[in-house]
């Protein structure tokens, strides 16, 4: 059981490798073919392509009258994102990050998770009224994009592939992540239920990292690539796409119960923000020794929940 489990878990990493690989290529290509600046793409089709397993688990849940896994899938992979996935890409490779990321998408980030918690903690769960209000947030975040497209558009310098290749190529790519992140979260979540873990832990680290995968392979690959703008862009923007689109999304399906340990799990998610900000305010750039501390914050986040 727990073998083929495990050998089904590696077919999933492979598949998330080599799908994020085509990913970034497709996706970067096609930024610079129709002059969109690689941060806005990062913000928005990668970061939405790579929460889509996020999305998938938790609005699947809300159709299943299991909404309370939402918020745990959510929460544990914003953490995630953060902590392991910049901490990770920044300990291979130190990722330069745009004023506009440090002065206002980091900030915005921040400021809904604060208002996630709030309304949680108060109703104890996020309404369906709550639901229209974190919408609302995403169409202002999407305006801003929109903004950011236009202002930022360039000259494409790309005659390297054809236009409807690299679209291909980004289709391929996005499909193999998610097929890949499917497999990954199904085999990881009967592993952990084998070994006997709890439903909490499995959901904020197995199946929010599984569910994270596509946002790791992708920012390691894109920083790699020195295609920086994506791999930070990703994380953050796959963290306001998590919140304001999936629970969004969710809570106008069914109401989503908030339990009261979700409260701490929360400011986790905020202190990561924080530290991250903190990491990138002077230099503009995340280096590895704040890499390693963010590592080690997750490390000691995960010693607190088992």
């Amino acid at each position: 059981m727990i073998f083929a489990e495990l050998i089904f878990l590696a077919i999933g990493f492979l598949l998330l490798v080599k799908g994020a690989d085509w990913f970034v290529d497709g996706t970067s290509g096609v930024a610079r073919k129709v002059g969109i600046p690689q941060l806005v793409v990062g913000l928005t089709i990668v970061a939405m392509g790579t929460s889509a397993p996020e999305a998938a688990v938790s609005i699947t849940a809300a159709l299943r009258d299991n909404a309370e896994i939402a918020i745990g899938n959510v929460v544990g992979s914003n953490i995630l994102n953060i902590l392991i996935i910049l901490g990770i890409t920044a300990v291979i490779v130190p990722v330069a990050i745009q004023k506009s990321t440090l002065r206002i998408e980091i900030p915005y980030m921040i400021v809904i998770t604060l208002v996630l918690i709030i309304m949680g903690s108060t109703g104890g769960q996020i309404s369906r009224l709550e639901g229209i209000f974190l919408w609302l947030l995403f169409l202002i975040y999407l305006g801003y994009l929109f903004y950011m497209a236009k202002k930022g558009r360039q000259e494409s310098s790309d005659e390297e592939k054809s236009l409807w290749k690299l679209i291909l190529s980004a289709l391929i790519g996005g499909v193999l992540i998610i097929w890949g992140s499917d497999i990954t979260v199904d085999s990881a979540t009967a592993i952990a239920q084998t070994v006997g873990l709890s439903e909490r832990f499995i959901g904020l680290t197995i199946v929010a990292l599984g569910t994270s995968l596509p946002e790791l392979v992708t920012s390691v690959t894109a920083a790699i690539k020195g295609n920086a703008d994506i791999a930070i862009g990703n994380i953050v923007g796959s963290n306001i796409f998590n919140i304001l689109f999936i629970l969004g999304t969710t809570a106008l399906i069914t109401p989503i119960p908030y339990e009261k340990s979700f409260f701490t799990d929360g400011l986790v998610a905020i202190g990561a923000g924080i530290i991250l900000w903190l990491a990138v305010c002077r230099t503009r750039k995340l280096k590895a020794g704040w890499g390693v501390i963010m590592l080690l914050c997750y490390g000691a986040y995960f010693i607190y929940l088992l």
